[in-house]
């Protein structure tokens, strides 16, 4: 039988989504959806079997203040309230001069596992022995990179339950890139020399996401005042208190923080995947699930927050150099490096986070969610236009967000217009 999907990846795009449609038996209107040539190019050498691009909503949070610099913050995100609750927890804390943050560098590193060791723990020791030609192996693969000031400055190896295996990283200081493809590609050109050191076999040579000596850090301070007083402090360090005790929702916990981190990570072209797979990695770093940040109440009666987070980011390479917007929201930004990126990514986290504790410790997550979430509900009722922000109303009223309250006051309303 003739398989229409042979090849695939050598059609046209124009091909491909006729092929697609074909296979889907999809309607005109359904096909039109797939239909924008602006990004059509783009999205084909960003991806393979590319068929069109996927829409993300595009906002900016305001009020923020990072090591006393305004920044308007691009987010990229599909979700209600996210982009609402980071401006009003950077609102929040601006008074007391917003937030303060820092990142230990651009350290990334990859790993190569050894096996089949008959002495591993000599071969760790003949390894480090060769320690400096393994480092100028490695650059040898980026020479740019270390001109710049960067490149593979180290190499640590580390025994693992398996007594005959060892893994070494090598670390590399990848500057303003996020620095995958470098520390993957120097990773791939040692690893023969390590077998030849070792008599051993090396395998799975690639990048670690835990890029846990590429912590960000940020901490900011709120009036109590701001907050409604006390005890609703009180009330948001016990939040996190109990987060810090229970997995299960310390993974809630996270998720707000990452409601944060994300749309910027996506926004500027970057991997959301890596940031996600690090963020939660680092937060079971201790065999225990925890929150990301802590929350602390300090001498003055104030609410005191930080966070630390590892942030592999970069400003250059990857989508970020091709992507036009994503160009443009670094631009927008005025992000000059991936340090500064990295301090503002953590700074929403952190902000994203307070907006949600306060929520919980006052009037509930619901309230202020479901009042954005309204349209929404609105849109899937099939309101159009003006109708969006009447059905909207509404069911903010009633407080009875729920799609087929939405249809019955929608379908009032036209029969309202149709006598008009």
């Amino acid at each position: 039988m003739k398989h229409m999907f042979a090849k695939f990846h050598e059609k046209s795009m124009e091909d491909r989504k006729a092929a697609v449609f074909s296979f889907s038996q999809l309607n005109e209107e359904a096909k039109s959806l797939y239909c924008n040539a602006e990004y059509d190019q783009l999205s084909d050498q960003l991806v393979e079997n590319a068929i069109g691009v996927m829409e993300i909503p595009l906002g900016v949070a305001v009020n923020f203040v990072v090591n006393q610099v305004e920044r308007v913050i691009p987010m990229a995100t599909e979700e209600s309230s996210v982009i609402a609750a980071a401006s009003h927890g950077a609102k929040l804390a601006r008074p007391l001069g917003g937030f303060h943050a820092q990142v230990d560098g651009s350290y990334m590193f990859s790993q190569i596992h050894i096996i089949h060791l008959q002495d591993p723990y000599a071969a760790k020791v003949r390894i480090l022995h060769h320690r400096d030609e393994l480092i100028q192996l490695a650059n040898q693969e980026d020479p740019i990179l270390k001109q710049l000031g960067g490149g593979a400055y180290d190499i640590t190896v580390r025994a693992l339950e398996d007594p005959s295996s060892l893994v070494v990283h090598l670390h590399v200081d990848t500057l303003d890139a996020m620095g995958a493809n470098a520390a993957n590609t120097m990773a791939e050109k040692i690893a023969p020399r390590i077998e030849d050191i070792t008599n051993g076999e090396a395998r799975m040579k690639i990048i670690s996401n835990l890029a846990d000596r590429r912590i960000a850090r940020a901490y900011c301070e709120v009036q109590q005042e701001q907050l409604g007083g006390a005890d609703v402090v009180d009330r948001i360090v016990q939040a996190c208190d109990i987060a810090k005790r229970d997995p299960y929702r310390a993974a809630t916990h996270n998720k707000g923080i990452m409601n944060g981190i994300t749309p910027i990570v996506l926004a500027t072209g970057n991997d959301t995947r890596a940031v996600e797979s690090g963020a939660h990695a680092y937060a079971s770093k201790n065999q225990h699930y925890s929150p990301l940040t802590k929350w602390e109440k300090n001498s003055r009666g104030n609410l005191v927050g930080s966070i630390e987070v590892p942030i592999a980011v970069g400003t250059i390479g990857g989508a970020t150099a091709i992507h036009p917007k994503a160009k443009s929201n670094l631009e927008l930004m005025q992000i000059n490096s991936a340090k500064e990126l990295s301090e503002v990514i953590a700074s929403v986290g952190l902000a994203q986070n307070l907006t949600a504790l306060k929520a919980l410790a006052t009037e509930g997550i619901q309230k202020g969610h479901m009042k954005l979430h309204a349209k929404n509900i609105a849109l899937m009722a099939g309101a159009k236009g003006d109708e969006i922000a009447r059905i909207a109303t509404l069911l903010l009223k009633d407080k009875k967000y729920r799609v087929d309250v939405a249809k019955h006051h929608l379908k009032t309303l036209r029969g309202e217009k149709a006598y008009e």
